[in-house]
Order: C-alpha cells, then sequence, then structure tokens
C-alpha cells in the first residue's frame, strides 16, 4: 500500500547546521527504502515564507503569502513510500529525522483509476 509521509515541524526549531545534518539523514533513509523497494518519492520544501496559499471563496481566487493557517508547525517535506501495511509506515515515519522536532502524519494514498498515469 502507498503512504504519504507529512513532515511538520517548526523551521525555527532548528539550530544552526542541524536543518543540513536533518537533510543527510533524510537522504540516507530514502536510499535505505530505495534499496528495499520502498521508496517512491521524497522532497523538502522551501521555507514557508515562499509559501503562497490559494483559495476559492464565493466565486473569487484569494491569493496569500504564507500558509493558510498560522500554526507552529509547517509542512516542511514528505516521503512517498511503499509499505506492506500500517505497522511498517509508522516504523518507517519514526526513522524520519523530522519526527525527533516535529511530527509525521501517515496517510494513505486512495487510488483513482480514473487519473492520468
Amino acid at each position: 500500500m502507498k503512504y504519504m509521509l507529512l513532515i511538520y515541524t517548526n523551521e525555527s526549531d532548528y539550530a544552526e547546521g542541524e536543518r543540513a545534518a536533518c537533510m543527510t539523514e533524510s537522504v540516507d533513509l530514502c536510499h535505505h527504502l530505495k534499496a528495499r523497494g520502498q521508496y517512491l518519492a521524497a522532497s523538502p520544501l522551501q521555507s514557508v515564507s515562499l509559501a503562497t496559499s490559494v483559495r476559492v471563496r464565493d466565486g473569487k481566487r484569494l491569493v496569500t503569502d504564507g500558509p493558510f493557517a498560522e500554526t507552529r508547525e509547517q509542512l516542511g517535506g514528505y516521503f512517498l513510500i511503499d509499505a506492506e501495511n500500517l505497522d511498517s509506515a509508522i516504523e518507517i515515519a519514526g526513522r524520519i529525522p523530522g519526527a525527533r522536532k516535529g511530527t509525521v502524519e501517515i496517510r494513505p494514498i486512495e487510488v483513482l483509476h480514473t487519473l492520468p498515469s
């Protein structure tokens, strides 16, 4: 089953150099997952200060700088994995460095056969 692992952290919680070490550890995890046939995709996101949010209300498009909601943690990146079951996805999520500072949300991917491949 495919799972999206969404990594939420507070950007300001990282000391100088700590983010780079986190990236190195995440890349190593990606290579490990690839070797096991579980890696599908992963990527960090650029700073939340570069985010743009789009909403449509009453037929009008509203564009604002930054994330939609003011929260303590922001979406910082993701892993897309193929795991045998939720327990396996939980084990992998626990190995993501961002889980030590923030939260990793695990969401099963819903397969829509009507989407282009």
